[in-house]
């Protein structure tokens, strides 16, 4: 963590936080500053695949495994924006690009999705459309009030975990069973 903001993290909900939009999830920190926060839900499947999206914008598609892919529900902001959370590949660029860490990027431009189409997009991906974003201040707040901690981000929980499973294994990397845990906060 970088002077107390949590960029590169996962957040991960309390089992007692019933916000319909984020009720049991694990969501990706990709900007974390004093101007706020923008992550994207890295464990709620949408009712859409990566063929659609191609399909939608007019991209010819030469993977089909890719095609096949689902898309995430990133967050309540701008569902119909499309967001990109990729490995970052030393001999590729693309447009709009955000760097999350050395090794993880979060880009908004159609060229990855027509490299993706085409079977030369980045090793790991994951689409979302839309995002979750807070105002100075907010998340900050929202922890404090126990809806949320924060863990480590893990590649294999991004990318090879079942989407059922990421929420318990999120929490997992800094030893918490979210299956024991009360939502009780602070009585002895």
């Amino acid at each position: 963590m970088t002077d107390g903001y949590l960029t590169n993290h996962f957040l991960v909900s309390m089992p007692q936080f019933m916000d319909d939009n984020f009720a049991r999830t694990v969501t990706l920190i990709c900007q974390h500053d004093a101007d706020g926060a923008l992550g994207i839900v890295v464990n709620r499947l949408s009712a859409h695949t990566l063929g659609e999206i191609y399909q939608q914008l007019n991209i010819r598609v030469a993977d089909h495994h890719s095609a096949a892919q689902p898309v995430f529900e990133g967050g309540p902001v701008h569902r119909e924006f499309g967001l990109v959370v990729h490995s970052l590949e030393p001999d590729r660029h693309w447009e709009s690009t955000l760097r999350i860490s050395d090794g993880l990027a979060l880009t908004s431009s159609r060229d990855i999705l027509v490299d993706m189409a085409r079977g030369s997009g980045p090793r790991e991906s994951l689409m979302s459309l839309g995002y979750a974003g807070w105002g100075p201040g907010q998340l900050e707040q929202e922890i404090l009030q126990n809806a949320w901690f924060s863990t480590p981000v893990e590649r294999r929980i991004l990318f090879d975990t079942r989407v059922e499973d990421k929420w318990n294994h999120a929490a997992s990397l800094i030893g918490m069973d979210l299956n024991k845990l009360t939502g009780q906060v602070g009585h002895a």
